[in-house]
């Protein structure tokens, strides 16, 4: 929990577009009007009528799979877990169910298509969610008899699924749909008429949100239904939004959420508190009052105590999420953590109620430790890995059985995410979902590179290089930033990274300051002045590759995504080492990013000191179209049709500057696509880095020692 929103487009350019979707088809660039004098001996062959192609092609994120939200049941004996995997058919990742014997192994399908699984508290049955016509609904499934039954049918698109400690009632949240504000009275339509589409009225100050788009009218609110079905009971009400997760005091009389319910809940931000709600009465306690997010809370075993993540706003960019422990009512809260100096990402508590199990993020690592009462942390595994297929971010998801035992998604930089268990002290790996990837496809090979920042730092730094490289060989390099900014890579598997690579570029990344997993102080070193020093930790970086023997330093390439869009651009403006750059959904005028994200209040809040209208030239000064006139890099742009983080407009300004300057350019729309869902559909994400690689090879010369 953090701070931070993560931000982790002429005649020529429609005929850039239709080649762009020719890439997606073809084994080979087809956007490049010529090609390099020569390739690296590492690249790999294309195919042919004789065989397979053994290089990581676009073509293979459809045979990718991924473990996520693996629930152990409370006797530690089986695990639930959804399974995403690619359907060329509908060019989705496809979410099913399965179910894993913990003796054994072995796994059974459990349910095709469905996600949120959650085990009752005896075990004999898992809710989920699945599709249900126009709307997701709440589904059981009685384990031994494999039957399943819908209990709700409205309101629809059910999350944060929490049983009732008897296993008699389940609670979720859910959209309770409102009346859309108007403004006057349109004259009467005649029957049969054909009219225009009736008058749109925004009166929300957060009126649309990255992925689901303009907000319809409604909030989301608590509900509990029947475990064996009826009608769905609604508890909370009003003009604020309710969020998980849930939980069920031991007695099941109440339930915690956390929501905004200030008087005037939005014009906050993060404000969030943690609330209780009678399940009997629908009153509402609130347990945590401080000026600063509190969520994620969960009461103890023995329904002595309440647990929930949060901090103090300070209006800084970045604040560590600590774990709080206080009485039932969240009395007398202390910090279990304020010496760990690192963000507590989930926390839950052990079968005996003495401790906690919680993730955090440390150098890179997603790591799951145990954390006493006492605040003693102990570290039990540091491989977990996050749901993410295209880069390399840090995450995980787990949960805790009664006996203590945990299940997590874990795996490292070969293949995404495995499902893991830890019991007995010891992690072992039940799931190897992308067995066939490490027998037919040659990976590229990741390790870490030591990186000093010019003021001493170290900087944390992993390079993947092209399969078959001969050691000493320097090869073309692609320096890809991470978003956020305070977000942060590791050493884990990232579609992105192996494609450059199979392509035959070396492809570096990093963890510049102002990315999470080190410490606050770290975090903040770039607090109201970003971008700033962070510029010299990425040069760094390139600097260290280069010196170590990996980097041909005349074919030096550099992209990024959000807040790695902006670093690119902001790059491309300050020098012209790049052969070429392609920066993605980036922020280029901080004024107009301000006043168009999604969270139109959180720019100004806590990234600048003042408003936009109050200190133009402070924005101006940190926008990377300010530097658009020192540009000489070709520079490649690229945006969802429908982003609402760093909106189109974005893209679209940095393009039209570009072009206006005389700098080699071109933009590239996703259609249909968020900023968090650029990479959403495998065809796209695909298609996408066929493009960046065309563009690069556009540029790319010969590196010396390559054969001629």
């Amino acid at each position: 929990m953090v701070t931070a929103v993560t931000i982790c487009r002429s005649r020529s350019t429609v005929r850039f577009l239709l080649s762009v979707a020719l890439i997606a088809l073809t084994p080979y660039p087809v956007l490049a009007q010529s090609q390099p004098p020569s390739q690296p001996t590492s690249q790999p062959a294309a195919a042919t009528a004789d065989g397979p192609v053994r290089g990581f092609t676009g073509a293979d994120l459809f045979g990718l799979s991924i473990a996520s939200d693996p629930q152990i049941s409370p006797d530690g004996r089986q695990i639930a877990y959804v399974r995403r995997t690619g359907d060329i058919m509908t060019d989705r990742m496809a979410g099913s169910l399965w179910l894993i014997d913990v003796a054994s192994g072995r796994q059974t399908p459990l349910v095709a298509s469905g996600s949120n699984p959650r085990w009752s508290p005896d075990g004999t049955r898992i809710a989920y969610v699945a599709g249900d016509g126009d709307a997701a609904q709440l589904f059981v499934r009685w384990v031994a008899t494999g039957v399943s039954a819908r209990i709700t049918s409205f309101p629809g698109d059910p999350g944060a699924i929490a049983w009732s400690p008897d296993g008699r009632q389940i609670a979720y949240i859910a959209n309770v749909a409102g009346d859309a504000a108007t403004l006057g009275k349109a004259p009467a339509k005649p029957e049969g008429a054909k009219w225009a589409p009736p008058l749109e009225v925004i009166d929300r100050i957060t009126y649309r949100n990255d992925g689901p788009g303009y907000r319809k009218p409604g909030y989301d609110h608590l509900f509990v239904v029947g475990a064996d079905g009826g009608a769905a009971r609604q508890l909370t009400f009003g003009r604020f939004d309710d969020e998980g997760p849930l939980s069920w005091s031991r007695d099941g009389r109440r339930i915690t959420f956390s929501a905004i319910r200030a008087k005037d809940a939005e014009r906050e931000v993060m404000n969030t508190d943690v609330h209780a709600v009678d399940v009997a009465t629908g009153a509402l306690t609130t347990l945590t009052t401080r000026d600063g997010p509190d969520g994620g809370a969960r009461w103890s075993p023995d329904g002595t105590r309440l647990a929930w993540v949060g901090f103090d706003d300070k209006r800084r960019a970045y604040e560590n999420g600590e774990l709080y422990v206080g009485g039932a009512d969240g009395a007398a809260p202390r910090s279990l953590t304020a010496s760990l100096d690192r963000t507590i990402e989930d926390a839950q508590w052990a079968g005996d109620g003495r401790s906690l199990f919680a993730s955090y993020d440390d150098h890179g690592l997603r790591k799951l430790a145990r954390i006493g009462l006492d605040g003693r942390v102990v570290p039990v595994a540091d491989n977990l890995k996050g749901g993410g297929l295209d880069r390399p971010y840090t995450g995980g998801d787990f949960s805790v059985s009664t006996g203590g035992a945990v299940a997590f998604t874990g795996g490292g930089a070969e293949a995404p995410a495995d499902v893991w268990l830890w019991s007995g002290g010891k992690a072992r790996r039940l799931t190897d979902l992308n067995a066939m990837l490490a027998t037919a496809k040659a990976m590229a090979p990741v390790r870490k590179i030591a990186v000093t920042a010019p003021d001493g730092r170290s900087i944390d730094a992993w390079i993947a290089t092209p399969p078959g490289r001969r050691p000493g060989q320097r090869v073309p390099l692609v320096l890809e930033i991470h978003g956020g900014p305070h977000a942060a890579y590791g050493p884990g598997f990232g579609t992105d990274m192996q494609l450059y690579a199979a392509a035959g570029y070396a492809v570096l990344w990093t963890n510049p300051r102002g990315s999470t997993s080190y410490g606050a102080e770290f975090a903040n070193l770039i607090n109201k002045t970003y971008p700033a020093q962070d510029y010299d930790d990425l040069m760094a970086a390139v600097d260290a590759a280069i010196a170590d023997g990996t980097a041909d330093p005349d074919n030096l390439f550099v992209t990024g995504g959000s807040g790695g869009g902006l670093l690119t651009a902001w790059i491309v403006g300050k020098n012209n080492r790049f052969k070429a750059a392609a920066t993605q959904k980036p922020v280029v005028n901080w004024i107009s990013e301000a006043l168009t994200m999604d969270n139109t209040l959180f720019t100004s809040r806590y990234w600048f000191a003042k408003l936009p209208w109050e200190d133009p030239m402070g924005y101006w000064n940190r926008s990377p179209l300010s530097l658009v006139g020192n540009v000489k890099t070709p520079t490649l742009v690229v945006v969802g049709s429908e982003d609402y983080r760093t909106p189109v407009s974005e893209a679209e300004q940095y393009y039209a500057a570009l072009r206006i300057a005389g700098v080699p350019s071109a933009l590239v729309k996703v259609p249909g696509a968020s900023h968090g869902g650029l990479a959403a559909r495998p065809s796209q994400s695909a298609a996408r880095i066929a493009a960046i690689v065309a563009w690069f090879d556009r540029y790319r010369t010969a590196t010396k020692g390559d054969a001629q």
